[in-house]
């Protein structure tokens, strides 16, 4: 069974809720987004049943598939919750042209994975794992200051089937991207690249310029950030730290080894 979804209205709320099953549906998301902005490249969506549905096929119309052996214009896109579902309107009459030469992009999620991570913001409630893993926290008014930060300026993360986060990315009061941090057993999954681009949209639309500092050691960070046109600055980001009253004078010179005589 196929329905061809070409209702203005049905086809922006198909975006919405494709965005909010982001980085499964991420093909599919970027296809329906292009046909809601003018649809250059004459595209149309076929879905399984409407308003609920299991798969969603986009493919070329007709009219542009002038060559049955150009596999770069015969390109389909394929989001799909339901494997027999998929299968069934593949095998639906006139749902794909098995005579000419195509190609299907779609997410692979393997099944010991379970629920793919989900889109969203963060919320007060993660300011405890937030504090856990940011180099500069892991006390009290660290886990106050990021919960301040949730609470009042943009954010997003990826959250697995409990609603805990595993991928995230905060913004600060002076406008820069960060702390983010992504899970070790949920990394190498290009998380922290899509998280960074939307934060990035999201400041831009609010009128900040986009920008964030990197620790010099943490090169994998570095490199995403310029793959995705952030260009690196000739003068270090620094923090200047000062203690009215420590509690103990600086020692400006070495102390004596234990049992050996001061100089």
């Amino acid at each position: 069974q196929m329905l061809i979804l070409s209702c203005p209205s049905k086809l922006r709320l198909l975006e919405g809720t494709l965005r909010r099953r982001l980085p499964n549906t991420l093909q599919v998301y970027g296809t329906v987004k292009t046909i809601n902005r003018g649809n250059p490249t004459a595209q149309e969506v076929l879905v399984d049943s409407w308003p609920e549905f299991k798969v969603v096929l986009t493919r070329p119309r007709r009219e542009v598939v002038s060559d049955d052996s150009d596999l770069y214009t015969n390109t389909y896109t394929v989001y799909y919750q339901d494997l027999g579902a998929y299968h069934a309107m593949l095998g639906s009459a006139g749902a794909v042209n098995w005579g000419q030469n195509f190609r299907i992009l779609g997410n692979l999620y393997p099944k010991a994975s379970g629920r793919a991570p989900q889109l969203s913001s963060l919320d007060v409630s993660h300011a405890d794992l937030l504090n856990e893993m940011w180099q500069l926290g892991g006390n009290e008014k660290s886990r106050k200051y990021l919960a301040s930060l949730i609470r009042h300026f943009p954010s997003v993360c990826l959250l697995d089937a409990a609603g805990h986060p595993v991928s995230w990315i905060a913004s600060y009061p002076f406008g820069a991207m960060g702390p983010g941090y992504t899970l070790p057993q949920h990394r190498r999954r290009g998380y922290m690249g899509m998280l960074n681009n939307l934060l990035a949209k999201q400041l831009h639309a609010l009128g900040y310029p986009s920008y964030g500092y990197v620790a010099m050691e943490n090169d994998p960070m570095q490199r995403l950030q310029e793959t995705q046109g952030f260009q690196r600055q000739p003068n270090l980001w620094y923090f200047i730290l000062h203690n009215p009253a420590p509690a103990k004078a600086p020692t400006l010179t070495p102390s004596p080894a234990p049992g050996t005589a001061p100089p």
